[in-house]
């Protein structure tokens, strides 16, 4: 089975769970959960926490899972990833508030309120579009974006990984997402 077949097996799920098929919610899930709390894990590093947002999650894609459009080009994996990663950075925000005054400093480690990359470029784009466009990039740059936006790291995290400063990774995801929107505008 290739990941083809993965992909639209997973999408006609989705395409149930609108419909109200429990089952279909099932299936889902266990093709998914995996996936869903690493992302959650990540972005929150407790797993409790990492398991609550992973449970809101699942019940934001039962009300929603009709948003979900195949033939807008984004794989339906990447459209849950993307609920998880938005309900945790929601869910580390709201701890954050909740905590007493931090150093200015910790609030390098809160991604930014920018709308994830794959949804801005969802609408208009198909997923082999901006494939492309990722591969015209500096290779190091396209890892920093994939990584930034498709698994939810913070910037200083990221910066760490790569060995760079914080400010040197935002500019080099700055002028990825520029050049992505030039080469996907082009398409």
């Amino acid at each position: 089975m290739t990941a083809d077949d993965d992909r639209s097996r997973l999408a006609r799920a989705l395409g149930d769970v609108a419909k109200g098929d429990r089952a279909a919610l099932q299936t889902v899930y266990r093709q998914t959960s995996a996936k869903l709390l690493g992302v959650c894990l990540r972005i929150l590093e407790d797993r409790s926490e990492a398991e609550d947002v992973l449970q809101e999650t699942y019940i934001t894609v039962w009300n929603r899972a009709g948003a979900f459009d195949p033939e807008r080009g984004l794989s339906p994996i990447t459209w849950l990833a993307t609920i998880a990663r938005n309900k945790a950075i929601d869910r580390l925000r709201s701890t954050a508030r909740g905590k007493s005054a931090r150093p200015l400093e910790d609030a390098v480690e809160v991604a930014d309120d920018a709308p994830p990359a794959d949804l801005a470029l969802e609408g208009s784009q198909t997923a082999a579009q901006l494939q492309r466009c990722l591969g015209e990039l500096e290779p190091k740059h396209a890892l920093a974006v994939r990584t930034a936006f498709f698994e939810g790291v913070t910037y200083e995290r990221l910066a760490e990984r790569m060995g760079a400063p914080v400010g040197t990774m935002k500019s080099w995801i700055r002028r990825s997402l520029q050049r992505l929107r030039t080469c996907l505008e082009a398409a």
